[in-house]
């Protein structure tokens, strides 16, 4: 017998968690429609440590539990008084096109440029630099980029086969008119579509 007398056996090995992105933005979703403010502003405290960054961390796994932290503390902060949840659409690079006011947007905004330069020559994922390109996404009243997406494309962000920084700039700086059809367009909450063909029905009644 390998094993002496009233000794315990070797431990079993613990399960392992994988991440679940989309998991994660449907359970943020869900504190919007459902109106749970306060977790969503224990959230937006960016020290973390709160039970909202623990529960949200479990969506990450063993491997990302910080990263999806700082997810949800992204999407909180975008959302701070809405009341409508935004899925987004496209990547960061996507996103920050819309960044902008009637004098320009995207690579016609100085501001947005330089934004958006800062954010993809970090080595290590900016958190502030995204923080701050969520902030002017939310004052400008743009849709964000797509949480799942950006949680998907930060967890690759070393990974230089994955290119995220490289094709956010692609993405960023694209000329408008290859931009069109090009890029994705904001997804719609679930159930939209249903109700805006309701609305119509009601409309064409005589």
């Amino acid at each position: 017998m390998d094993e002496f007398p009233g000794r315990p056996g070797p431990e079993p090995a613990r399960a392992q968690f994988p991440h679940d992105s989309a998991a994660l933005t449907a359970w943020l979703a869900a504190l919007v429609r459902n109106r749970e403010y306060g977790t969503l502003a224990e959230l937006r405290r960016a020290r973390g440590g709160t039970s909202a960054h623990i529960r949200a961390g479990w969506y990450g796994g063993d491997d990302h539990r910080d990263l999806f932290e700082r997810v949800a503390f992204l999407f909180a902060v975008y959302h701070q008084g809405r009341s409508v949840v935004s899925y987004g659409g496209g990547s960061l690079g996507a996103a920050a096109r819309r960044i902008g006011d009637g004098g320009g947007r995207g690579p016609d905004n100085p501001g947005a440029r330089r934004l958006l330069d800062r954010v993809v020559a970090s080595r290590r994922i900016p958190w502030r630099h995204l923080q701050h390109a969520v902030a002017r996404l939310r004052s400008c009243e743009q849709p964000p980029p797509s949480w799942t997406g950006l949680t998907n494309d930060l967890i690759k962000w070393n990974d230089r086969q994955a290119r995220v920084t490289y094709h956010w700039s692609v993405e960023f700086y694209m000329p408008a008119s290859m931009a069109r059809g090009a890029l994705p367009e904001p997804a719609a909450p679930p159930g939209a579509d249903t109700q805006n063909e309701l609305n119509a029905r009601k409309d064409s009644t005589p």
